[in-house]
């Protein structure tokens, strides 16, 4: 497998960020060839199914997600949430946590990525580009 983390504190309180970062058809804007539906009804929660469709033409595959845990933020908890990958392609997990600090938030992307039929010693390159998009991703949705 190849782990990542991505850490970035946001001057936005926590609910808003995690309306950003939850918001799963925007994270296409930011990830290059690449759209995003989610065929499951709203609202999102444990269950929701997230399709990443990545590529051109023919030469493209999907990226499927199942959300596991889906713990909004509260008062006294921050938010949490699980993602299951269960494509064809690109297997493993992700984790998001938003948190309050100072007057804003902290956000936590931690995944796990696996590219079925790439050997294992291309997982750096791997962890190297998902740390890189992804946390291209977080970022820009923060900023908004």
């Amino acid at each position: 497998m190849a782990p990542f983390l991505i850490e970035r504190p946001s001057r936005l309180p926590v609910g808003a960020a995690w309306q950003r970062l939850t918001h799963w058809e925007a994270h296409a804007a930011h990830v290059p060839l690449t759209r995003i539906v989610v065929p499951t009804p709203h609202p999102p929660g444990v269950g929701t199914r997230i399709v990443a469709r990545t590529g051109i033409g023919r030469v493209a595959f999907d990226d499927c997600m199942d959300v596991v845990r889906w713990q909004p933020p509260s008062a006294t908890a921050p938010g949490r949430c699980r993602l299951e990958k269960r494509g064809s392609v690109v297997t493993g997990w992700a984790e998001l946590e938003v948190r309050a600090h100072g007057a804003g938030s902290w956000v936590v992307w931690e995944e796990d990525l696996r590219v079925r039929g790439l050997p294992r010693l291309f997982d750096p390159l791997v962890s190297w580009s998902g740390r890189l998009v992804f946390g291209r991703v977080v970022s820009r949705l923060l900023d908004g």
